[in-house]
């Protein structure tokens, strides 16, 4: 009996870059509306457990080298940007590959590296906003994009895993 192939779905290269995009654009636009509304480092409280804050990044995930002097900002968008480059390399490669985790997963990295390059080249930092509490300590700040690079680089490893079953 064939293995069920509930994961490998063909996509079109352009509905990856659709993902991309709307993540891209979801990102920028709340970024806009955080950045007009809230004030920096204001805090809203929305439940028990998440807080809408205003926070600047000048550094990479976690703020680390955010205290790096400058040169972290060319840096880590040029880094951003090469990458940018080989997922949408490796995505037009993928087209005629039937996958679905691989892809998609590729797609949320691609949209989140862009929004956060985006703000890293325009603004010199990364605006987050949101801000989780876990029985009271506050997770580092967070912004669309970051969700969905993490949420994307779980989709991959689940590829990895599975083409590593096959």
């Amino acid at each position: 009996m064939p293995k069920a192939n509930f994961l490998k779905i063909k996509s079109p290269l352009y509905i990856w870059f659709i993902v991309a995009t709307i993540v891209f654009v979801a990102d920028q636009w709340v970024k806009s509306l955080v950045i007009e509304n809230i004030l920096l480092y204001e805090k809203i409280k929305v439940n028990f457990f998440i807080n809408l804050t205003h926070q600047q990044n000048p550094g990479a995930a976690f703020s680390f080298l955010a205290d790096a002097g400058g040169w972290q900002r060319w840096f880590l968008s040029i880094l951003a940007i090469l990458v940018c480059l080989y997922i949408i390399f490796w995505l037009t490669q993928l087209e005629a590959e039937r996958k679905i985790c691989l892809p998609y997963g590729l797609a949320l990295v691609l949209g989140g590296a862009l929004g956060n390059v985006f703000d890293r080249l325009m603004l010199g930092y990364v605006t987050d906003y949101f801000q989780v509490l876990i029985y009271g300590w506050a997770f580092p700040s967070f912004n669309i994009a970051d969700a969905a690079i993490s949420i994307g680089a779980i989709l991959i490893i689940i590829d990895a895993i599975k083409n590593g079953s096959d």
